[in-house]
């Protein structure tokens, strides 16, 4: 018995130990103000309220803002609703359920030119195309159909049935008195973003871009202004909000913006619409001559504008202008190579197109020929386009 007491007496002392143990740390881990406790846990919203305020900052007044920016913001407005979206889309069939599907194409910008509702854009905006829609600024939408087109200027007339109020015609300026260094605006729609406005200056002047037929279009203006994928057919502006240039291609190795842009001088433009909206196409005075491919002028090492043959009766033949030939043997004789047109060079057939743009039909002019090693001065008398 006493073994079984020496035994559980220890064992009930480090019970008691325990539990006495225990009990303490237990109360002093309660606090003994259970409000502040609930206080810490569960902040009222008034506490939030004012701990959020410490984190307030006031709004700072904008100042006023710059003549500059006041003008640009104008011109924005001004011009803003004189620039239209188009949206092309193309019909192809669809083989395995023989019927027609139509897919969209691309996008790009353009212009209000007359209060009749004709559009001016980039030729290569709707080149391909079977069908295009044209967005106006306030979001209307409208079915547009081409009048005509230019591929060797990159310009298009389309036309929109939309009511007269609805459109506001693009004031137009001039590009002959443009200077390097003046500023410039383009709007458009990059990546189908419609609305945009960027800035820039012209950079250079005179430059020359090959135009979707392959003919080249020259004088025409570059700026740093941003232009993107999208922005092609809009207009380029003066610090006046004047329409001084066409929005057409950008240099660059990636496709994106890199900060040369090149825009169809206005002065251009001015002569090109009224023969797409009268004609459909461009109608240029002409000589009534059929030239040689630039590669048969090279194999015979010729500069200039090999002439063919004459069509009869026109101004060229009545000149006296002498057309390519084949003698009896098979030997080609060659006709008249033109050099000059009232005394400027001619030195590929693309320099003879762009000469005669400066004219009129019924205009006379001094032709300068190569015939048999000897120059040879002609007046001719220039024909209209068939």
């Amino acid at each position: 018995m006493k073994n079984i007491t020496k035994v559980i007496f220890p064992i009930l002392l480090l019970g008691i130990g325990f539990f006495v143990g225990t009990s303490w740390n237990t109360k002093n881990e309660q606090p003994q103000n259970p409000e502040e406790t609930t206080q810490r846990i569960a902040p009222s919203e008034n506490d939030n309220d004012a701990e959020n305020e410490n984190y307030q900052r006031e709004v700072t007044p904008r100042g006023d803002l710059t003549a500059k920016e006041k003008t640009t913001i104008q011109l924005f407005e001004e011009a803003a609703p004189t620039v239209v979206f188009i949206n092309t889309s193309k019909v192809r069939m669809d083989y395995y359920r023989r019927n027609s599907v139509e897919v969209p194409q691309g996008s790009g910008s353009g212009f209000i030119w007359d209060d009749i509702g004709h559009v001016v854009t980039n030729f290569h905006v709707i080149q391909g195309a079977d069908r295009a829609q044209v967005t106006l600024s306030d979001g209307s939408t409208y079915e547009a159909s081409l009048v005509g087109g230019a591929p060797e200027k990159d310009l298009a007339i389309l036309r929109i049935n939309a009511p007269m109020e609805a459109l506001k015609p693009i004031p137009v300026g001039s590009s002959d008195d443009l200077l390097v260094g003046q500023n410039v605006l383009a709007i458009g729609n990059p990546f189908g973003l419609d609305q945009t406005l960027t800035t820039g200056i012209i950079s250079a002047l005179g430059r020359e871009i090959e135009s979707v037929s392959g003919v080249p279009i020259r004088d025409v203006i570059q700026t740093d202004a941003a232009i993107n994928p999208g922005n092609s057919g809009g207009p380029l502006l003066d610090s006046s909000g004047r329409l001084i240039g066409v929005n057409t291609a950008i240099y660059s190795p990636s496709g994106a913006y890199a900060g040369i842009g090149f825009s169809i001088p206005v002065d251009v433009v001015k002569w090109v619409v009224p023969d797409l909206i009268e004609f459909g196409k461009i109608q240029r005075p002409v000589l009534g001559i059929e030239l040689a491919t630039p590669r048969i002028a090279q194999r015979f090492g010729l500069e200039g504008a090999l002439v063919i043959d004459v069509v009869k009766g026109s101004g060229a033949e009545i000149a006296g202008i002498r057309p390519t030939l084949q003698d009896r043997r098979g030997r080609i004789r060659l006709g008249d190579v033109i050099t000059e047109i009232d005394g400027q060079k001619i030195k590929s057939n693309n320099d003879l197109l762009l000469v005669l743009e400066n004219y009129k039909a019924g205009d006379s002019v001094k032709v300068m020929v190569l015939r048999e090693e000897e120059a040879v001065e002609l007046a001719v008398v220039l024909g209209a386009t068939n």
